[in-house]
This record gives C-alpha cells, structure tokens and sequence, in this order.
C-alpha cells in the first residue's frame, strides 16, 4: 500500500486488510487482551483515535476499521455510502472476527453506525464509549436549522467534490481552543485528494436530510443497550453535538459516567488525547472489575 503523505510516525500501526460484500477495508489491529473497536466519523477515519490506541495496546486489543470511502479503504465510486451501510459492513466485520466482549468506542457519524450493530449484537457487546455524537432526529436542533440551507444547496455536491470542503474547512473549524497542526491536516485531507475520492464525506452530508427517522429510530430502540456501561467524553464547545446532546444521552441511558472539557470542540479524541486517554484507560479498568 502506497500512500506517501501518510506520516507513519504519527499512525506507527501494521497495515491490515478485510474484504467484505467485494470491497477493501483497511483495519487496525494492534495488543492484546479485551478487545475494543473503534468507529470514526467525518471526514476522518482510523487516524484520529492513533493516540488512544497507541495508549491501549499494553493492555487492550485495540481495532479500527475504515468506513469505504475514508482513510486507507476503497473509494469506489459506484458503492453505497449510506451509514447504514457501513453498519452492515462493521457488522459483518465483528462477526467475521468474532468480537464479543467488546467495548465500542464511536464518534460523529460513528456513533449512529456503530450503535445500529450493537443493538443487533447486544449479546457482543460489554460497553459503549460515545464522543460528541448523536442518536435521535435532529431537525427541530438550532444547529442543524442554521445548516440546512447549505445541507439542501445543490451547491452542497461542488463544494464537497471540487474543494473537498468537508476536511480542508469543516475539520478544522470545528476545532476548540486547541487547534488542529496544520501538519496534521494533510492526513485528513490528503486520503480525499482527487474529486472522485470524495463520495463517503457527500454521503454522510446527504445522510443528515435523508436519515432522520433511521437515526430516531436507533434512539427509541436504546432500551436494548441501557444496561451496558456508557461513558460519554465530551467536548463542551462543538457548536454540532454540544452540551445538549451531552444531556440528551445522560437522560435516556441510566448507567452513564461522563467526562467533559469545557474548552474543546467536536474532535476530543484529537483535541485532548491524552486526557482522553487517561479518562478511557482509568474507565475500562474500572468497569472491567464490575462486567
């Protein structure tokens, strides 16, 4: 696998390759013991938990997939990008690796993903760790009012293929107080470097029109998953998924610890890393005692 922008300092981990339903996922797969699985959003991909995994794999199996279309995976251009989709595709994933006692570790659009195969796998699954996510409709949210307008432009499709708008602008800005290094930056938008390589961040924009009832319902079907463990890490200043969706998921899963920080925006994993680390490390620990 050739892909000379990648900083294989920053992302250290051996290259590891599934296919399933005839398309290329790259994965992650590094330590041993309790294995936790985790599940990115956009426009990201496995790159942006590096350091969480990095901190685990003493202790922990630590794996992460690329959704097709993101990271190191395939980027076909005829292929569904829906999340629903690529649930089906980390479905068979854990299936194929026979995953059980899994701690699944799910942000942004990963969340909504990654939740859909825990409720058809509850019996897989040993805990739930959510970043800055969500699992409800969100139209009646002020942030999603201010962002349907750009969401229905069909100006929405140019901007995403022809400026790869989503990692060159809407990564960045949603940072907090600790701004991502441009140096880093290449390694979110250098996997979506040519205009047909862009179809999985179109698609998940497209998804927060078209996918409301699929998220809704994932929230009214919770009650499977309200039993496991839940932290929620969260950075208080995303101006997407802030305080309040911190609340909304405090209120509908009872067996919730949460950790906050006041000054970071949607990307704690990068933004934070090693308190996220430290937080994680002394929560799987801990509740490794009690499953």
């Amino acid at each position: 696998m050739t892909n000379p922008w990648l900083d294989r300092i920053e992302y250290p981990f051996t290259h590891r390759d599934t296919v399933i339903h005839g398309e290329r996922l790259h994965f992650v797969d590094e330590g041993a013991g309790e294995p936790v699985l985790f599940v990115h959003g956009t426009p990201s991909w496995s790159f942006d938990f590096r350091k969480i995994i990095s901190g685990l794999t003493d202790s922990y199996r630590c794996l992460a997939t690329d959704h097709l279309g993101f990271g190191l995976s395939d980027k076909p251009a005829a292929a569904d990008y829906s999340p629903q989709a690529h649930a089906a595709r980390l479905e068979h994933f854990i299936v194929e690796k026979n995953l059980t006692n899994l701690t699944l570790v799910m942000h942004d659009f990963g969340g909504p993903i990654g939740m859909q195969v825990a409720l058809r796998h509850p019996e897989r699954i040993a805990r739930l760790v959510i970043l800055n996510s969500w699992l409800w409709n969100t139209e009646d949210d002020p942030a999603f009012r201010r962002m349907k307008p750009i969401l229905k432009s069909p100006l929405l499709p140019w901007l995403y293929r022809q400026l790869n708008f989503s990692p060159r602008f809407l990564l960045p800005s949603s940072f907090g107080k600790h701004k991502l290094d441009r140096r880093l930056r290449t390694q979110y938008t250098a996997p979506f470097g040519k205009p047909a390589e862009r179809n999985g961040t179109i698609a998940f924009a497209r998804s927060l029109m078209a996918d409301q009832a699929w998220f809704q319902s994932l929230w009214e079907s919770r009650e499977t998953l309200c039993a496991k463990p839940l932290l929620l890490i969260w950075g208080m200043a995303d101006r997407f998924a802030g305080p309040s969706y911190l609340e909304k998921f405090k209120s509908g899963f009872p067996v919730t610890e949460s950790v906050q920080f006041e000054e970071c925006g949607h990307f704690p994993q990068e933004e934070e890393s090693e308190r996220v680390l430290h937080a994680l490390k002394e929560w799987l620990e801990r509740t490794s005692q009690v499953i």
